[in-house]
């Protein structure tokens, strides 16, 4: 019996990409649930090196909010800078349609959920991206700017996810190397 194609609905290693917004020092601090987001967002880092899905961090205006904290900086040294709330004009990257290597799918984790998240997905949307928005990887400094933030997200076509279902989906399968890895991830 042949293999039957996955749900175009699932997520990719091969398709995907994964943004990390604005985790910088000065403002995890007074997000609400900080060390859980920090956690996620580590763990989403881990699992693309891993299963080799391209990575990139932001920074939004470093002089006044600071660097990215040191457990993501270390792991991504190359972070553009931005004054735009939306991280799309920072990215370089081609709208969805015309990506040569075929990576349609953005993975989403960061701060705050109700601004940079929120403007980047919505112009990710824009661009043909499927946006796909890990809920226990973004936060804001109040619950209801999130909260809110995540329902305009998925009424707008970003499919809210969670970390681990991420790690699953990427994963694809048991009984792999990097299965045996993201399970380590998932229990840690």
């Amino acid at each position: 019996m042949s293999e039957l194609p996955h749900s175009h609905e699932l997520l990719s290693h091969d398709e995907s990409r994964l943004l990390i917004i604005d985790m910088q020092e000065k403002i995890l601090p007074v997000i609400n649930d900080q060390e859980t987001i920090l956690a996620n967002c580590l763990k989403l880092i881990q699992a693309a090196n891993i299963l080799e899905v391209p990575t990139t961090a932001t920074e939004q205006y470093p002089k006044g909010l600071g660097p990215t904290v040191g457990e993501i900086a270390e792991r991504l040294p190359d972070r553009p800078e931005k004054i735009e709330f939306s991280c799309l004009n920072c990215l370089d990257w081609n709208s969805s349609a015309s990506d040569p290597e075929g990576r349609f799918k953005v993975v989403v984790a960061g701060i705050e959920s109700h601004v940079c998240v929120l403007q980047t997905v919505l112009d990710l949307l824009s661009q043909g991206f499927r946006v796909f928005v890990a809920a226990d990887a973004v936060g804001s400094r109040k619950p209801l700017d999130r909260e809110i933030a995540l329902q305009r997200m998925a009424s707008s076509g970003a499919v809210i996810t969670t970390t681990e279902s991420v790690l699953f989906e990427w994963c694809e399968r048991a009984g792999t190397p990097e299965f045996k890895e993201i399970s380590r991830l998932v229990r840690d």
